[in-house]
């Protein structure tokens, strides 16, 4: 039982000591024990230490051109292709579209997109499928002729399934006919 005490004592010896070690190492005076103003420690004055540097650096505003689908949609005027009735030929302002979206592909290597193909609500489903994809794999088809990776380039048919806009008439249905490139 001595032995268990004399240990116990000799660890908090042994604390009480750290701690006013720790306490006796402090170069700052609080004043907190004694009510004494703290002295300032004065500091002799160093001169700053400048590096030269060894190569001239130049530094150019960096404009920032991120990989989405607001940067694409503006660059390539919406991403849209329009498509004439029952037809997935590419029209001229459809090609020059396509030529502006793979300027923005070849520029953004890492970019991996996917091309949606849609229809108006005229035909059944299954046929607006088959005329949706036929209208995305044209979109993709001219972007790999402009030098577009084709592994980047997936395709999808929504057929008549998602409209861009709801109703019936020719003014619709027209806005309905389309290819959309969206950024994955």
């Amino acid at each position: 039982m001595l032995k268990k005490m004399n240990g116990v004592k000799y660890w908090a010896l042994i604390g009480a000591a750290l701690l006013l070690s720790a306490c006796a190492n402090s170069n700052t005076n609080t004043g907190a024990l004694d009510n004494a103003p703290a002295e300032p420690v004065a500091a002799e004055p160093q001169e700053p230490v400048v590096a030269e540097p060894t190569e001239s650096v130049t530094t150019e505003p960096m404009m920032e051109d991120p990989a989405t689908q607001e940067s694409l949609d503006m660059a390539a005027d919406n991403a849209l292709v329009y498509f004439g009735y029952d037809r997935y030929d590419l029209s001229a302002e459809g090609r020059a579209g396509l030529q502006a979206q793979a300027a923005w592909l070849v520029a953004h290597a890492d970019v991996k997109v996917t091309v949606e193909g849609h229809c108006d609500e005229r035909g059944t489903r299954e046929y607006n499928l088959a005329l949706g994809d036929r209208r995305a794999n044209a979109v993709k088809n001219y972007l790999v002729a402009l030098g577009v990776d084709p592994s980047r380039i997936h395709t999808v048919s929504y057929g008549k399934e998602r409209p861009a806009v709801t109703g019936t008439g020719e003014s619709v249905w027209s806005k309905n006919r389309r290819g959309y490139t969206r950024v994955n």
